[in-house]
């Protein structure tokens, strides 16, 4: 079996690459945009918190009502409207115009983003699900190593409304991409009721596998969030080192992400979920201790720094696998919650991450970030203890 990326697996990784860029960029621009709206930073800021919350809430419902569409139209569809929605943003005068342009650029990720999830993994051959699915979430780390610095670049040498000119082209270079690889891969089709195909994400272990992974960004995103003033205390960088760290940990993390998806198609997703939180409490345990020996050269840092982005983009590969052998029949609609899982988790550790940082300082992320960690394993846990009968049944079912 050939082992080349298939075009269309290509395709949908820059899709995933143009979304996440499209959501995290703001925070390069977020000066410049507000002053020229007329707002704080604080109210600035939350155009991600509002593109966040619009993909978490969505995602799930454009799951079940595009479920009989083909998918490729799907795709053709919503990538037109995330097109438009960022060419009109760069365009507008209104912070109210473009939360409602931010929530609509939103709306068509959350059509697309699932989608994409599930065509990988019904595409990818026997043995080899987790990879491509870590390929597939490459995107994501792709946007924090080059797609973030590039569109920030952008905004500082042409002005913040260039980003989101950027982000439109992308998004059409992704809808040409996507039409001209992409297999007109039809929807699964319906058997029983909508509540009866439904069904399957009531079960306790996909509750408890969702929350799982809520706490997994959660506890990742405490940090990452808040990495520059933890990093300026811990050694004295400034926002220069800072950026060039984010592109190291972008690197790092689709090291991390491939690796948890061979792991997962090797060990198991179990074992690959138990390997990579364990991995990152260790590292948020060595984050602990060297806060008490700064400052310390941010050169000294930099192995610390790679490992906590690769375990961090090791988990959800095998934690996605994890969730589709639980959920069974309602796979395309559990991977749509599992995007708003991620999302939820996002806001979340924001969040929580700044009552930490509020009220002890960022030297108590790392450790912070560790408790929340280990409530996600107990709650994996839970969840393969609850659905090692369902997952039994599907394998013997399909007879792999």
């Amino acid at each position: 079996m050939s082992k080349r990326v298939p075009a269309w697996l290509a395709a949908l990784t820059f899709t995933m690459f143009t979304f996440a860029t499209d959501d995290y960029v703001i925070a390069g621009v977020l000066p410049a945009l507000s002053r020229d709206l007329g707002v704080s930073e604080a109210v600035g800021g939350q155009l991600v918190t509002g593109f966040s919350l619009a993909f978490a809430l969505t995602a799930p419902v454009a799951s079940v009502v595009t479920a009989s569409w083909p998918r490729r139209g799907l795709m053709t569809g919503a990538l037109l409207l995330f097109v438009v929605a960022n060419g009109a943003a760069a365009l507008v005068t209104s912070y109210p115009v473009l939360m409602g342009l931010r929530v609509l650029a939103a709306v068509a990720a959350a059509a697309v983003v699932p989608a994409a999830y599930a065509i990988t993994a019904s595409q990818a051959p026997a043995g080899r699900q987790g990879r491509y699915l870590a390929l597939a979430m490459g995107g994501l780390t792709g946007s924090l190593m080059l797609g973030v610095p590039i569109g920030t670049w952008v905004g500082g040498a042409f002005g913040w409304r260039a980003t989101f000119v950027l982000a439109a082209l992308l998004g059409l270079v992704s809808l040409v991409a996507v039409r001209r690889t992409l297999p007109n891969v039809a929807p699964e089709p319906a058997e029983g009721s909508l509540r009866d195909r439904l069904a399957p994400l009531a079960r306790p272990q996909v509750v408890a596998g969702l929350l799982g992974i809520v706490a997994i960004v959660l506890g990742s995103m405490m940090v990452m969030t808040y990495l520059a003033p933890f990093l300026r205390e811990l050694a004295g960088a400034g926002p220069v080192e800072v950026g060039w760290v984010f592109v190291l940990a972008g690197a790092a993390g689709f090291a991390g992400g491939q690796l948890g998806g061979r792991a997962g198609d090797r060990w198991g997703a179990d074992r690959a979920l138990i390997a990579g939180i364990c991995g990152f409490g260790a590292v948020m345990a060595a984050f602990t201790v060297v806060w008490g020996l700064r400052p310390l050269a941010l050169l000294a840092l930099l192995p610390l720094l790679v490992l906590w982005a690769g375990v961090s983009w090791w988990i959800p590969p095998p934690a996605q696998v994890r969730l589709l052998a639980l959920a069974g029949p309602a796979g395309p609609q559990a991977l749509a919650l599992n995007s708003s899982a991620v999302y939820v988790g996002v806001s979340g550790g924001g969040a929580l991450g700044g009552v930490v940082l509020e009220w002890h300082g960022p030297g108590l992320l790392p450790a912070a970030a560790a408790v929340v960690e280990v409530v996600a394993l107990v709650l994996f846990w839970q969840a393969s203890r609850l659905g090692r009968p369902a997952v039994t049944s599907t394998v013997s079912r399909t007879g792999t």
